[in-house]
């Protein structure tokens, strides 16, 4: 074959697939709206099960819920009938994923749904299959044709079933009120979530681990607790405990290059005052972008009562992997 022939081919699935996707719009109906519903009144699980590809888009369904405020898991249905319907509980909810309708590991399950009066939701391509009509709820996700040019392999099918789950979980998430705060809690380790999370008193060095000196401590003695705390700059506190200032590593060189005797220079001749502080309670994004704008390393972090409470240094920030 040509490269021509390649992207033909490549263009052509991509149309039968788009088609299948643009005729599935016109299914979301009152089975859609009944399904739900039951997933809303559900006290449990939505256990979502299919088998061979339908199983890995049921996989991703239930994943998909999951992060979305939906509490949701993939249970296998041949594993199912060897044990792991013990995951399912008279609490929970099925979502069954079957093109044909017919899958025999899935019609076992349902005298055993039936009998625990677990509720059932379908993804099927045929509305008069056994699994369609033993469903509270069932959709259609029929397809005119598989993408596959033997139209065997599972493509369209599992495509729209696909839609269909993603739908299905943004019209809850919806429903549910679910906000970027919650998306973050359950994505704790993305940068969304971190981002949404982290807050500075997280991150920040708190107790003996933040560098200060009294306003009349000499340059040498400063440069003993810069170096002993490892941050690139110390505190400078006031005679009542305030904070008078800050020196860093960028005073000490600009110290240097001024002045001839630098072992007789007290803070008080050198910090830099009204240094850039933060709220504890901020979150930790704003403290990077704050620190990126002002080309500066460090933060001193203060409560509402404007006590320090400690120092944000960027080396926290970025060993989080955290991205303003």
């Amino acid at each position: 074959m040509s490269s021509l022939d390649f992207i033909a081919l490549g263009k052509r699935t991509i149309k039968m697939e788009g088609q299948a996707v643009f005729e599935l719009e016109a299914r979301v109906d009152q089975a859609f709206a009944n399904a739900c519903e039951l997933m809303l009144k559900c006290k449990g699980r939505v256990v979502v099960t299919g088998i061979g590809k339908s199983g890995h888009i049921a996989n991703k369904i239930a994943a998909t819920l999951a992060s979305t405020g939906t509490p949701a898991l993939f249970v296998h249905p041949g594993e199912a009938s060897h044990g792991d319907l013990g995951m399912i509980t008279p609490n929970d909810i099925v979502i069954a994923i079957s093109n044909s309708g017919a899958t025999s590991e899935i019609v076992t399950l349902l005298p055993i749904l039936k009998r625990f009066s677990v509720p059932l939701i379908s993804l099927t391509g045929n509305e008069r299959s056994k699994i369609a009509r033993a469903s509270d709820a069932h959709i259609d996700v029929r397809v005119e044709q598989e993408a596959c040019p033997l139209d065997l392999a599972p493509t369209s099918s599992t495509t729209v079933a696909l839609v269909m789950g993603d739908a299905l979980a943004v019209a809850l998430l919806e429903a549910r009120g679910f906000t970027e705060e919650d998306f973050a809690l359950a994505h704790p380790g993305g940068n969304l979530g971190k981002k949404l999370i982290l807050r500075v008193s997280d991150l920040m060095r708190e107790g003996d681990a933040i560098p200060k000196v009294s306003v009349d401590a000499y340059l040498p003695e400063a440069l003993e607790e810069i170096t002993r705390k490892s941050l690139g700059m110390t505190l400078v506190i006031g005679n009542n405990g305030e904070l008078a200032g800050v020196f860093t590593d960028g005073d000490l060189r600009r110290t240097i290059d001024n002045e001839d005797n630098i072992r007789q220079l007290t803070m008080a001749n050198v910090m830099s005052t009204n240094p850039r502080t933060i709220k504890g309670e901020a979150l930790a994004v704003k403290g990077l972008s704050l620190m990126e704008s002002l080309k500066i390393t460090s933060l001193v972090v203060t409560s509402n009562e404007e006590e320090i409470i400690g120092v944000l240094h960027m080396h926290d920030l970025l060993h989080t992997g955290l991205t303003a």
